[in-house]
């Protein structure tokens, strides 16, 4: 069978449209559970898998490093390291904060040792650090990637003018640069990406690959003003869309295409955000294998010219 595949920017990395987002991996799931959604992903046609330095620090006993922990251990079980393509984040790692040349270094090391490869196929800085400059943190991801210890680098979490300036700096001293960007980007939260950070992105040929592409999950359609109480670590992020007429609106708006379809509300919204300019393959997570049918499907669904207008009119 033949999977859907999509490129990152100028680089050759050859994705699965839906990146399998990590955070979730030594936290609400353990390694069991972890494991089986990671195999069960790749037998769907998945080969990307998502992750930062910091998940799951957040958690109590945790100290970061536990999802690329996990995974690590499920690349060597599997024997699979050549077929995945795995991309991780530095500098918000509560030990590495920042994104100083020697932190970038240091943070990458431990995370190459956790994840257990030789190479990190795609790294990105997880938050800009504005004080330092550009200069300094295109300069140290380009000697990772010319040591071989990186393959593609990105960026997430940054304005568009340090995007811009950090391209620039990249194309005038023929470094490596940024082929991919990690906004926070969905059916409730299109005002950070959309405007000039897509037109930066679109300008220069970045693949878009969004975060929260189910707002906390609240675009899978589980979270109801009049429904049961929802079992999630991620419920109150979830719910307070609610509380919004653009959120009540975007609901109603999945139910109907939804219905229409036959699909689940997720399908509805992965569908819409893969319609949008410059997004490659927009990051869902899944706690159990029971949530993976409706985010790996959604290449599978055609959404109609109108169907994604009126997505578009609810969601504004």
């Amino acid at each position: 069978m033949t999977f859907p595949r999509t490129t990152l920017g100028s680089s050759d990395l050859s994705v699965f449209p839906l990146a399998l987002g990590g955070n979730v991996f030594g936290w609400s799931a353990d390694q069991e559970q972890s494991f089986a959604v990671l195999d069960a992903y790749v037998a769907a046609g998945g080969n990307f898998v998502d992750t930062a330095d910091v998940y799951s620090a957040w958690a109590p006993g945790n100290s970061g490093g536990e999802s690329e922990t996990v995974i690590g251990a499920w690349l060597a079980a599997r024997d699979n390291r050549d077929e995945v393509v795995v991309a991780t984040k530095v500098g918000h790692h509560p030990e590495f904060k920042g994104l100083k040349a020697e932190n970038i270094k240091a943070a990458t090391e431990q995370s190459l040792k956790r994840l257990g490869v030789e190479q990190i196929d795609l790294l990105y800085t997880h938050f800009d650090d504005e004080s330092t400059p550009v200069e300094e943190i295109m300069t140290a991801l380009d000697g990772l990637v010319r040591q071989g210890k990186v393959r593609e680098i990105a960026a997430s979490n940054i304005s568009p003018a340090r995007l811009r300036a950090s391209l620039e700096f990249a194309k005038a001293e023929g470094l490596a640069s940024y082929v991919a960007l990690q906004p926070h980007y969905n059916l409730v939260s299109r005002d950070t990406y959309e405007g000039e950070l897509a037109a930066v992105a679109a300008e220069y040929g970045l693949s878009a690959v969004p975060y929260f592409a189910l707002a906390a999950g609240f675009l899978t359609g589980k979270y109801r003003a009049d429904g049961p109480a929802v079992d999630s670590v991620r419920a109150g992020g979830a719910a307070k869309h609610l509380e919004t007429e653009r959120g009540r609106k975007v609901l109603a708006a999945l139910d109907t295409v939804a219905s229409a379809h036959g699909v689940q509300q997720a399908t509805v919204a992965l569908a819409w955000l893969a319609a949008q300019p410059t997004i490659a393959a927009p990051i869902a997570s899944a706690r159990t294998v029971e949530q993976l049918p409706a985010l790996v499907s959604f290449p599978e669904l055609a959404l109609t010219a109108d169907e994604l207008a009126a997505l578009t009119a609810a969601s504004a």
